[in-house]
């Protein structure tokens, strides 16, 4: 659990994760050499201060003893220390030392003078700690006491603070020289993720290796990647293009063919047979033409949605528009002719195995996102990862009363919306009872 909080409580960037590592060495040196030079050095430079003050102390002591104040005062002078007969304060009935909480080096004073003097009494580091004096007092076995006060740089070392600052300064400037040495490491890696990114989107973004040694292998790795991968979608587009072209010519002879035959039982199933066929050759097509090479332009989803509901309703089909966009005329960069093509095969499969479909357009901040619902009997929730499978036909699942597809349409939809680098997503239609498509696409 404590594990898990701190994986939690860490940067998840690069550049945090990278900065955390410079960081922590430094500020660990830092606190180490502040503890180790602070407490050992600083207080035993205090410590033995301490005990020379009380040495001076002892000696104003036995001269109170032997030639009274006087003679104390003659000897205290020249030490820095002031004399004056008093009383204890009201505090001393409480307790024995008054001071900071902070004043580390106040501690080993009190402790010290107590140690080596026993005729203190108390002592107040407190009082006029802005001025940096101490007060104690002294009780004789006569039973008088007086009030001593000195500097307190007779007992302390003198601007200790001078090194944490000194250590804070130096640990900032090496922290942004750090992060500078840091940005123009990290700059090359955050180019290859755009560029890595914007292809999955199918984007095509100059790049060029740059960097240390392993970010440009990975560089060089990504373009040997990209390009094979360019080519594979080529020769996939010149294949699919190519067969379905070369089935096309058989295809019209066989058609027109049984157009001049006799209109029997035999020959309109052999007609429908062609049909289905020629149906088929253009689902290939339009799934090869999913892979071409089309770049991105400004479009307005709200008039691309419409444009392809009034091609549904010129066909006769009952398909209504709704735009949930927060303002008209916004463009956003699609690719106009697949986005199109993939809303026509929703709309279509819509129709197909329902009676009435809608079309909806959420223009979002980030994202925009088609919905076409239909009445129909809809996909069951474990066959909906199989329904966008190519070549897929869920037989069982969906009316099949106005003809069946191809198993292409879900499938062509699904590689359009990848190419954009988003996703297709199937659900229950809450407002018409059948299956809801929802095409989101980033912006």
């Amino acid at each position: 659990m404590v594990f898990g909080w701190i994986k939690r409580a860490l940067p998840r960037g690069l550049y945090g994760r990278a900065a955390l590592i410079l960081i922590v060495p430094v500020v660990g040196l830092q606190l180490v050499v502040s503890v180790v030079f602070l407490q050992r050095h600083f207080e035993d430079v205090t410590e033995q201060m301490t005990n020379s003050i009380a040495l001076d102390l002892g000696l104003i002591v036995q001269r109170l003893e032997s030639e009274g104040i006087d003679g104390a005062r003659r000897v205290a002078g020249p030490l820095g220390i002031t004399l004056v007969p008093g009383q204890a304060p009201e505090w001393a009935d409480r307790r024995d030392n008054r001071r900071l909480i902070y004043d580390l080096s106040g501690r080993i004073v009190v402790l010290t003078l107590r140690r080596e003097l026993a005729e203190v009494t108390w002592v107040d580091l407190y009082r006029d700690r802005n001025d940096r004096f101490v007060h104690l007092g002294l009780q004789l076995v006569t039973g008088e006491t007086f009030n001593a006060t000195f500097s307190r740089r007779l007992v302390s070392a003198s601007n200790p603070h001078q090194l944490l600052v000194l250590m804070v300064f130096s640990g900032l400037l090496m922290t942004a020289v750090a992060y500078i040495f840091l940005r123009n490491q990290l700059r090359p890696i955050r180019r290859l993720a755009r560029a890595a990114e914007a292809f999955g989107k199918g984007q095509m973004v100059e790049y060029h290796p740059a960097g240390a040694l392993e970010v440009r292998s990975a560089g060089r790795a990504f373009l040997d990647m990209r390009g094979r991968i360019e080519r594979a979608i080529e020769e996939r587009t010149l294949m699919l293009s190519g067969v379905s072209h070369d089935l096309r010519t058989p295809l019209t002879r066989m058609r027109l063919a049984l157009s001049m035959q006799d209109g029997d039982a035999e020959t309109e199933a052999l007609t429908r047979d062609v049909e289905e066929m020629q149906g088929l050759v253009d689902a290939f097509l339009d799934f090869a033409r999913g892979a071409a090479q089309e770049e991105p332009a400004p479009v307005d989803p709200v008039a691309l949605g419409h444009a392809v509901v009034e091609d549904a309703r010129r066909g006769g089909g009952k398909v209504d528009f709704h735009d949930h966009g927060p303002s008209q005329n916004e463009e956003v960069p699609l690719r106009a002719a697949a986005v199109h093509r993939g809303l026509a095969n929703l709309v279509s499969n819509a129709l197909r195995y329902g009676n009435r479909a809608k079309v909806s357009v959420h223009v979002m901040p980030r994202s925009v996102r088609f919905t076409v619902e239909d009445d129909g009997p809809g996909i069951p929730e474990a066959d909906r990862d199989r329904a966008m499978t190519p070549f897929i036909r869920l037989d069982t699942a969906r009316n099949q009363d106005r003809g069946s597809g191809v198993g292409l349409g879900l499938a062509i939809v699904g590689d359009v919306a990848r190419r954009h680098g988003g996703a297709l997503r199937l659900d229950d239609s809450d407002e018409l009872g059948g299956l809801r498509a929802d095409l989101i696409l980033p912006r």
